[in-house]
Formats: structure tokens, C-alpha cells, sequence
């Protein structure tokens, strides 16, 4: 008679399991990599927002190497991993039937170098653009023409300076939607950001005026690529590539392994109705320059501190954010913030 019943029971519970409610998903913050543990120990980009924010659960999804945190108010904290591992990642929760992510808002939360002439380290930038600079030809600088500046140029081109092809991939250059990053930074811009001596000395010595200023909050494009470039002569390269992409509307500001990724992954989904790109939102902190100050040793280091004052700030400025998301939701749901009503 037990074994009956149990079989019974099963047979009633799996059905009704099937037809569970998607979880409505608010925001997903996305994170690209922790130091050790997701909580106890040294820092990186997922633990801040694990130990602050109130996840309530722990949920396993196929496709995603770490566990997701859950919280009772909608919102997703995701490890979603570097360079190519986040476009996995991100299908992955999308197709998931258990999350209904159609109406959600995604907020990269990473750090980031960022170029001295935009920001210092500890800085936040919201991009206004996200541009690619993985889709290239690359020559070994010391074999390029004399009259270029350096090796990189666009696909089906002859020379840099020139937009090329984008086979490969859904663009190579992604805007945001304006009125949602507006109101974002007009949100976080006052933010207190971690600042002591470490800092300081780190950014002391950089001809560019901003670059030894205290960290802030600004406005300042991401540029991705899947290699960690770094040097004075790459950092020129960059600032140009962000300029020809963005038709000299965009500034370099911000290098990472990873948003050209989300962004591509995000438009590709856009057809099946389980995302909605526009409501994208790129915010790095910066851990380090893209290049080092005049006689420093020009090998790539994380500035003592960087990693601590970078993880820091995105959780101070995205968290107002998510939360304003969240309290918004009646209305956010439906139109997003910054739009005329």
C-alpha cells in the first residue's frame, strides 16, 4: 500500500513540477570570474554580490560551470566565465525553461583596464558603446609599412583606419540604448569610490591629467578583445579603433575580455523572444591602466589594490541600479528607464 501510494504521488507531482512557473527574472548580473571561493575570501567579481545581496537559493543550470544565485525579488547573479565561456552562459539561462528572461535586464559588472586619458583606477565607466576588436588582421608591428601606425586593421581591408567586414558576427560595434545608461549614471554618479595611499602612488606619475585624479564615475565605452593587451602604442590603437567604429561618437575608456561577447550572444537570441538586447547595461571598474606610467616596468601588473578597489566599485554602483530596477518593476517591466512615457 505505501509503494503504491508513493507511485501515486510521483506520478501526480511530476506534471505539476513540469508546469512550474518560470521564474521571472528582473535583472541578471553578470560577473566573468572569482579569485577562489564564492564567499569568505579574497574578492573577485561574483562575491561581493554574493555576500551582500539577499540570494536566497542556489540553482545548477546546464551549459553554466557555477552554480546561479537566486533572489526572491527576481534577481540572477551569475559566474558566467571569460572571454568566450560568457556567450555559453548566457544561451544557456536564456533557454532555460525554468527562468523566464524575456523582459530582463542585464547589467555587466566586471573590471576592466581602463586608459588613463578616461579614468583611474577604482573608476566606474557606464559604456554608451561596446565595440569589437577580436574580428581583425593582425601584422607583426615590426614588419608593417612605414607609414602605418600599427598592425591591426579590419577584416576584407588594406590598411588601419578603415571599417571592414563584420562576417562572424552580429556587428562590430553595439550602442546601447542612451536613455537607459543615462539614467543609470545619473543614478550612480555621485557614488563614493574607494580611494586610499595604495591608489594614489599607482596613479601618481601618468601624464594624463585624469589618470592621477580620484577614482569616479563616468560615461566611457568598453572595448573587447579575448587577448589582455596592454602598452602605450596599443592603448593609441585602441582609443582609434573606438573612434572608427562609434564614427568618432565614442571614447575608449574601458578593455575586457568579454562584453563584445554578451552582446553578441544577447542579439543573436533577440529573435527567439527570450531576451530583449536593448535592455543591456556594461559597467567596469578599473583594476588597472592599459598601459604603464613613464619609466615603470611596462610588463601588465594589476596595480596594488586595483583588484580590491575594481570589485568594490561595481558593487557600490550596480547595486543601486539593480535595486532601482527591482523597486521600479511595475514600470520598468513594461517601458525602461529613460524612455519617454
Amino acid at each position: 500500500m505505501v509503494r503504491l501510494f508513493l507511485l501515486i504521488a510521483a506520478l501526480v507531482a511530476a506534471p505539476l513540477a513540469a508546469a512550474a512557473k518560470p521564474i521571472e527574472v528582473k535583472v541578471v548580473v553578470l560577473t566573468m570570474f572569482e579569485v577562489g571561493q564564492p564567499t569568505g575570501d579574497v574578492a573577485g567579481e561574483f562575491q561581493l554580490w554574493a555576500e551582500r545581496y539577499p540570494f536566497r537559493t542556489e540553482m545548477t543550470v546546464p551549459g553554466i560551470e557555477k552554480p546561479l544565485r537566486v533572489s526572491d525579488d527576481g534577481v540572477v547573479l551569475m559566474l558566467a566565465g571569460m572571454n568566450a565561456r560568457v556567450r555559453q552562459s548566457i544561451t544557456a539561462l536564456a533557454l532555460d525553461p525554468r527562468f523566464d528572461t524575456r523582459r530582463a535586464y542585464w547589467l555587466v559588472a566586471g573590471i576592466a583596464g581602463v586608459d588613463p586619458e578616461a579614468g583611474s583606477i577604482g573608476s566606474a565607466a557606464w559604456a554608451r558603446y561596446v565595440v569589437d576588436a577580436d574580428a581583425a588582421h593582425e601584422m607583426d608591428d615590426r614588419e608593417i609599412p612605414k607609414d602605418w601606425p600599427w598592425g591591426i586593421y579590419s577584416l576584407r581591408t588594406r590598411k588601419p583606419g578603415v571599417k571592414g567586414s563584420t562576417d562572424g558576427a552580429t556587428g562590430m560595434v553595439w550602442p546601447l540604448d542612451m536613455g537607459l545608461v543615462s539614467w543609470a549614471y545619473g543614478l550612480t554618479a555621485g557614488t563614493e569610490l574607494p580611494d586610499n595611499d595604495r591608489l594614489r602612488a599607482a596613479r601618481a606619475g601618468y601624464a594624463a591629467v585624469t589618470g592621477t585624479l580620484p577614482p569616479k564615475v563616468f560615461l566611457g565605452e568598453s572595448l573587447g578583445t579575448a587577448r589582455f593587451w596592454h602598452g602605450e602604442a596599443r592603448n593609441r590603437w585602441a582609443r582609434d579603433w573606438v573612434r572608427m567604429w562609434t564614427d568618432d561618437a565614442g571614447v575608449f575608456a574601458m578593455s575586457n575580455c568579454e562584453d563584445h561577447q554578451v552582446m553578441d550572444a544577447l542579439v543573436l537570441l533577440a529573435p527567439s523572444g527570450r531576451v530583449d538586447p536593448r535592455r543591456v547595461l556594461v559597467l567596469r571598474t578599473a583594476s588597472n591602466f592599459t598601459h604603464a606610467r613613464p619609466g615603470a616596468d611596462p610588463v601588465f601588473a594589476f596595480a596594488p589594490g586595483g583588484l580590491e578597489a575594481g570589485v568594490e566599485a561595481a558593487y557600490r554602483v550596480g547595486s543601486p541600479v539593480v535595486r532601482a530596477l527591482v523597486d521600479g518593476w511595475p514600470t520598468y517591466a513594461r517601458r525602461l528607464p529613460g524612455a519617454p512615457r
